[in-house]
């Protein structure tokens, strides 16, 4: 059979199990079922961020007055830290490398995202999207149609869609390519328990990150405004294929209709009986055989802005992961200011801190501010900033803390 048949028949294949989650081989165990037939956590893992870190189970210090951690957690692997400081509030099995679905494309956008103006157009040749999964989630990219990279930035966050991950792809050189400069960009944020192998999270033998790793993707993705107001639009139109009329004024002429699509992240849209979170501004969910349900969600509350992270809960409730989150959000803004931290997300290499918080070596310097102007996304929203998050410059650069993110509200 022709390679273009070949392609044609993997993206027809791709498009009718959109719904479904491909079946590869598990690697380490089924996702959910029998808590005690779940795989244990290794004895040691990383101590980026601090020695706690590194230990199986839980690591939480609870002062006067804090509310106790939720029971009802069932996630191998969890973290609630602080966006702004990068402080730790509490975490489970953080640095356990696990297989992170599409969450990992927080890192293909923070690593990606800047190398193409929005505006720029691309028309996509069949030979771009060669590769892609059987049952991956697609937007409805059409070959020899022509996207701008909003378009296709809107399908990676809004739909997680793999097709319009290929086609970035395919204009970043290709995807080994891509995945090489997405491993460089993850060693040079300190997230040193992943492992990449495909752009898109789709399950690969080989490709694992950690709830500590997907946070650094995050924290360092929303210093980014287009990456923001992405991850904060919950709908929006993507360009349909181009058509010919067959009837009326305009018959024999073509025409391209735009047909909406929704974010994934029910915790952003309140979709499919997932009561919406409120002040939640994203950030990135997943799912696959092997990796279960991810989702990393940021969020504001009085001032406070929280990352949470969760990977593969193995309670059977229904959308676990969401519903894990957030409870930990919950338990982070009432424990904020009565816990003290366990470690800390650290800093990208070579970045210094404006006040010795997030950093790997724990540098100092003056606490700097800036101002967002309240951009709004194309979907939803997005509400004026917020007091949050951190700011990496140019590599020796500036580490910014107290930036001001526009984060959407609920």
């Amino acid at each position: 059979m022709p390679a273009v048949k070949k392609t044609a028949l993997l993206i027809a294949t791709a498009t009718l199990l959109s719904l479904t989650t491909a079946a590869p081989a598990l690697a380490d165990g089924k996702p959910g079922g029998d808590k005690d037939k779940q795989p244990k956590p290794p004895a040691q893992m990383s101590t980026v961020g601090g020695a706690r870190l590194g230990k199986p189970g839980t690591q939480a210090d609870l002062q006067a007055g804090a509310p106790v951690l939720p029971k009802d957690l069932s996630a191998r692997s969890w973290i609630v830290s602080d966006a702004e400081s990068g402080e730790v509030l509490a975490a489970h099995n953080p640095h356990w490398r696990l297989a992170p679905a599409s969450t990992l494309k927080m890192l293909f956008a923070d690593t990606v995202l800047p190398k193409f103006p929005k505006t720029q157009k691309h028309k996509v040749a069949l030979t771009d999207m060669q590769g892609i999964g059987a049952g991956s989630s697609l937007v409805g990219i059409k070959e020899n149609e022509t996207y701008s990279v909003h378009d296709l930035w809107l399908g990676v966050f809004l739909r997680s869609g793999n097709d319009a991950v290929h086609v970035l792809s395919a204009m970043n050189g290709g995807v080994p390519q891509t995945v090489k400069d997405m491993q460089k960009h993850a060693e040079d944020l300190q997230a040193l328990d992943t492992n990449v192998v495909t752009p898109d999270g789709y399950d690969e033998k080989g490709q694992v990150s950690s709830a500590y790793d997907l946070s650094l993707f995050a924290r360092s993705g929303l210093q980014k405004k287009d990456f923001r107001e992405y991850c904060a639009t919950a709908t929006a139109e993507f360009p349909g294929a181009t058509v010919k009329v067959k009837k009326g004024k305009d018959k024999g002429k073509t025409k391209r209709e735009p047909f909406g699509i929704q974010n994934t992240n029910r915790l952003l849209t309140g979709a499919d009986g997932v009561e919406a979170y409120k002040g939640i501004a994203g950030v990135k969910n997943g799912s696959t055989t092997n990796a279960g349900n991810t989702f990393t969600g940021v969020a504001e509350r009085d001032g406070k802005v929280l990352l949470v992270t969760v990977m593969n809960p193995s309670s059977g409730e229904p959308h676990a992961v969401y519903k894990e989150t957030a409870r930990l959000l919950d338990w982070g803004f009432a424990a904020h200011d009565k816990v003290k931290p366990v470690g800390e997300l650290v800093a990208p290499k070579g970045a210094h801190t404006g006040a010795g918080k997030g950093a790997p070596d724990g540098g100092s310097g003056s606490k700097n501010v800036a101002h967002a102007s309240g951009e709004k996304s194309s979907g939803m929203g997005i509400a004026l900033g917020i007091a949050a998050g951190v700011l990496a410059l140019v590599a020796g650069g500036l580490f910014l803390l107290n930036r001001r993110w526009p984060l959407r509200r609920g």
